[in-house]
């Protein structure tokens, strides 16, 4: 398997989101069966997306982030997990920097049924941080 050195040693996820120097670009910090760890440095808002086959879990390392839907918004804080539910229309957002760490499947498009440009393939996301 051909995987980023990265990815075969102890990661701490807060400090390798700190490390990012992209906005929005996650990074895969580790990988088990069918899913990637990735982290993100995020600020602003992204774009309203789903992801029609796969749930998405957020864990905030630091600061605070809005997850809007159509329904309303859920404000997370540092600490904080929380799943979207497959096929739900969200859009996160960021008022102030913060790192996240998402769990999601392998086949998880970054920006789901849209393409924006900050769309990031998996191959961009799998590269050394």
């Amino acid at each position: 398997m051909d995987v980023p050195s990265l990815i075969k040693a102890p990661v701490h996820p807060a400090t390798a989101a700190a490390a990012l120097t992209e906005l929005w670009s996650p990074r895969v910090v580790a990988e088990f069966d069918d899913y990637y760890v990735k982290v993100a440095k995020v600020l602003g808002s992204f774009t309203w997306h789903a992801h029609e086959h796969e749930d998405e879990l957020f864990h905030i390392l630091t600061g605070r982030l809005r997850i809007e839907f159509e329904s309303g918004p859920v404000d997370l804080r540092a600490g904080d997990v929380f799943v979207v539910p497959k096929g739900m229309r969200h859009n996160p957002v960021a008022l102030e920097e913060c790192h996240v760490m998402l769990i999601e499947k392998k086949s998880t498009l970054h920006t789901g049924d849209v393409v924006t440009a900050q769309t990031r393939s998996i191959d961009e996301q799998l590269r050394g941080m």
